[in-house]
């Protein structure tokens, strides 16, 4: 046997020494199992081994010194173990090693001289090595590296002189050491290096002058760096953090940095000594959310890269990250799932989750000093449950609070009983004496480190927040300018006694109010399990100006939509029932009973709603980039990115799937378009108007219902039959993710005979091997694989037969690259049958150039419609299929 593979396993017990007798093995793996004990000394007659892959194997003890004999050795990697004592000198006798993985394991220091031997080494990574100081002297003629990682060693020296002879190195990673001496500017000469980690050691001095050509990702946070900003730090193609140094900055030197770099420098210095603050929350990696016990979490959804920081325009709290994923590409650093989450009331708080590579830090800024009790909250979304390899994987780190290690090699899922998706809160007691607090999650190694995915490791965090355990003496609002100053105090001063008096009358008037109003106006909301939060009239009123026209953000086929604000400054967006429209109680109701019961980060939130009288209103969050459709083809034109488009279509496909799947209440939209798809200020879609929303018993294989929705978008067993399943929405899916490739409305009368319908001319360069060409014209560059990826999501979507088009859940696997776009797809029957006639109601005849920005909630862009399947059907009148696939929006 010359090959031997058992790795990705549950396998246990003691590794047999019978391995020895495999004398002509050459590679042997075994990592990602739950072995223990010592690697078995008989490994070491297996002289004539070349590979041997043992990374979370979970052997300990010793290397044996039977190794020695392994001189043919090329690759060896051996992470997140718990191998133990030095590392053998012999090593460095395999002069013909080509990678050394030893990350994430006890060994003890120093790195032996002796590996100065291994000048074919291309890969080098060591890290977490505890005692005993190390140099880099053993570095000088290993000129081969591409990859050098020593991370945590305790290396005390400089960087090597002769660094820039290193011409092949990419990625340089010599952080959280005690490196001095300056940075050489000679590494900036190196043409091949992009990723460059010098952070937490002792450099000083300047930053080199000159520029690199390569680099792409600087991390020096964390030194004793000083001095005024070359030129190359602004430039907007770099990443680059410069934390916690000594820098003199100044807009002159600083105008392309992101902003607050000011405050992240050393000791903190914004509002230090004057403290602003007493307590924070952040939302990592997320939108702003409020929990149920009221918190309000902020928005910490920016794009962190390698070397990375933020600072709110507050100067509250800000963010540092740094850390590059190995084998693979997670420009964002946060992860998502649209599951609900046990153990907890505020499941939407977890559906995103910040993650680091190495090293994440939050910190709280203009602190009022004394002890704070610490609140953080975890859940593990990437790894899987069940008993299959995804389920494998491990998510170790390190927690520090003000620099005290509180949680050591902590795993979430093992920390949640096993469980993913389950929440997991830990607090902790920190005093602040500085004015300002840091949480440091910090990865030493240990994990797997692709399962179920490449880069499935590091810290992962979902919320933080900070409340002091003291009676605060500051206000805890940002500080106001001088001149403000003045005003406020004469406003406190004029309207504490008037507000008072007011006060008193307001509650009165308030209390006899809803006394008698009360038991009328929530009767309609009896019937919800999830009763929404009710506003009064009057604050919706004073939220939208009097539902002033300036406010107005459009007229919904159910009545208008204003935008407003409310005192606790959220900004919402109003839907206003009108006493004509035809959506009536039932369809508001619906509304309200449906979206109160679901919450994801794809779907609109509503935030409450009114009913006073013949009053009615739902008040929703309101989102600035109004709805796709609008940003796609219409007057809003965003000029969507192809990245950004893709986006939208997985973040649509995970808000179905959990409606479908994974919601309490499983739900069929009805009613799933491209105005009816919302985008937030980071352009994350939000499934919006659920009017038309109808429950379903998955056990059951249909729904026989009168039809509701747009033409356009209607499934044809849905449209001609009433016939309503989950697959209807997966069908208006596809339709809207075709929009989304091509920039253009699912029909248009404007263009030749053979592209006015979407679906048929996207058939039509499907078959003739020439789907690229549906791609948007405008788009300057994209992917030509995702592109035919989604466009056969899409017309496996739009498949004939319900129970030939994919679940939701398995579309999104298909978007997100888990598993291939099954290619048995035909060409849809109702394609051939029917026969195209002049379109009369369509996108761009009627609606695309109507002055009003219309599509916000219910877009009067689109032509939704009631039909009784029945009455058709016996009168003869039963819809034309061209008219429900092909027309209109």
């Amino acid at each position: 046997m010359q090959y031997l593979t058992i790795g990705i396993n549950s396998l246990s017990g003691e590794l047999p020494k019978e391995l020895g007798l495999l004398t002509d093995l050459r590679s042997f793996g075994f990592g990602s199992n739950n072995f223990s004990g010592p690697l078995p000394s008989d490994l070491g007659n297996c002289t004539r081994l070349q590979q041997i892959y043992f990374d979370s194997s979970g052997v300990s003890g010793e290397i044996p010194s039977s190794f020695s004999n392994l001189k043919s050795m090329v690759t060896v990697w051996a992470s997140d173990n718990e191998l133990t004592g030095k590392i053998p000198d012999f090593i460095g006798n395999w002069s013909k090693l080509n990678s050394l993985r030893f990350e994430g394991n006890s060994f003890e220091g120093p790195i032996p001289p002796t590996l100065s031997n291994l000048t074919s080494l291309t890969e080098l990574r060591i890290s977490d090595l505890s005692n005993g100081s190390s140099s880099l002297a053993f570095l000088r003629e290993m000129k081969s590296l591409t990859t050098l990682v020593l991370r945590n060693d305790n290396i005390s020296d400089s960087i090597p002189s002769n660094i820039g002879e290193y011409q092949n190195l990419t990625q340089l990673d010599l952080s959280f050491n005690n490196i001095t001496g300056q940075i050489p500017d000679i590494l900036f000469n190196l043409t091949q290096l992009k990723f460059l980690f010098l952070g937490n050691n002792k450099l000083d001095g300047p930053l080199p002058a000159q520029k690199s050509t390569s680099l792409v990702n600087i991390d020096v946070s964390y030194n004793n760096l000083a001095g005024s900003f070359p030129s190359w730090v602004n430039d907007q193609n770099l990443q680059v953090n410069l934390v916690a140094n000594n820098f003199t900055i100044d807009r002159s030197n600083s105008s392309g940095l992101p902003s607050g770099l000011n405050c992240l420098q050393r000791n903190f210095p914004c509002n230090r000594g004057s403290p602003v603050y007493s307590e924070f929350a952040v939302k990592c990696g997320g939108p702003q959310i409020t929990s149920s016990n009221g918190v309000v979490y902020e928005r910490e959804n920016e794009t962190l890269g390698p070397a990375t920081y933020y600072v709110t325009g507050t100067s509250r709290w800000a963010v540092s990250n740094v850390g590059y994923f190995t084998g693979t590409n997670n420009p964002q650093y946060k992860i998502f799932s649209s599951s609900q989450f046990t153990n907890t009331l505020d499941s939407e708080l977890f559906q995103t989750a910040r993650v680091s590579a190495s090293s994440l830090r939050y910190y709280g800024m203009g602190l009022e000093n004394g002890n704070y009790t610490v609140k953080l909250q975890f859940s593990e979304t990437a790894i899987e449950d069940g008993n299959t390899w995804r389920s494998l994987g491990r998510r170790v780190f390190d927690v520090y609070v003000q620099g005290n290690r509180v949680l050591k090699d902590f795993d979430i899922k093992k920390e949640a009983g096993g469980v993913s998706k389950r929440a997991v809160e830990k607090d902790f007691t920190a005093q602040v004496s500085e004015n300002y607090l840091e949480i440091h999650l910090f990865w030493a190694g240990k994990g797997t480190c692709c399962i179920p995915a490449q880069g499935t490791y590091g810290p992962s965090i979902s919320a933080i927040s900070a409340n002091p355990d003291f009676i605060p003496t500051v206000s805890n609002n940002p500080p106001t300018s001088k001149k403000d100053k003045t005003g406020l105090i004469v406003g406190i001063v004029v309207g504490v006694g008037t507000a008072s008096f007011l006060l008193v009358l307001v509650v009165f008037f308030v209390i006899q109010r809803r006394k008698s109003k009360s038991t009328y106006d929530d009767e309609e909301l009896l019937g919800i399990d999830a009763k929404p939060y009710t506003f009064s009239y009057a604050e919706l009123k004073t939220a939208t100006e009097d539902f002033s026209h300036a406010n107005k953000l459009g007229e919904g086929g159910f009545g208008p939509v204003y935008k407003g604000k409310l005192n606790d400054e959220r900004v919402i967006a109003v839907k206003q029932l009108s006493v004509a429209s035809h959506q009536g109680k039932s369809q508001f109701v619906t509304e309200i009973a449906t979206i109160s019961a679901v919450q994801h980060r794809n779907l609109v939130k509503l935030y409450g709603c009114c009913i006073e009288g013949n009053k009615r209103l739902l008040v929703y969050e309101y989102l600035e980039n109004k709805s796709l459709d609008q940003a796609l083809f219409g007057e809003r034109n965003l000029n969507l990115d192809w990245l950004t488009r893709y986006e939208i279509c997985l973040g649509v496909a995970r808000g179905l799937a959990y409606l479908h799947e994974e919601s309490r209440l499983r739900i069929v939209h009805r009613d799933v378009k491209s105005s009816n798809i919302l985008l937030d200020s980071d352009l994350i879609p939000k499934i919006s108007d659920f009017g038309l929303a109808k429950l379903y018993d998955d056990k059951k294989t249909h729904i026989s219902t009168r039809v509701a929705g747009t033409i356009g978008y209607l499934a044809p067993e849905y449209a001609m039959r009433g016939h309503l399943t989950e697959k209807a929405d997966v069908f208006a899916f596809g339709v809207v993710a075709l929009e989304v490739v091509s920039g253009r409305p699912n029909s248009d009368s404007s263009l030749e005979e053979e592209k006015m319908y979407l679906l048929e001319w996207a058939w039509h360069l499907h078959e003739n091997n020439r789907e690229v060409e549906l791609a948007d014209s405008n788009l300057q560059e994209f992917s030509e694989e995702e592109v035919k990826r989604l466009i056969g999501v899409a017309l496996l979507c739009t498949q004939t037969s319900p129970t030939l088009r994919p679940s939701m859940s398995r579309v999104v696997a298909m978007l997100s690259g888990d598993i291939e776009v099954s290619s048995e797809i035909s060409k849809p029957e109702y394609l051939t049958a029917w026969k195209f006639d002049d379109i009369s109601r369509s996108f761009m005849d009627d609606n695309a150039h109507k002055g009003t920005d219309s599509s916000y909630f219910s877009s009067s862009t689109s032509t939704s419609m009631v039909i009784d399947t029945v009455h058709h059907h016996s009168s003869g009148t039963t819809p034309m299929l061209h008219e429900i696939i092909g027309d209109g929006r």
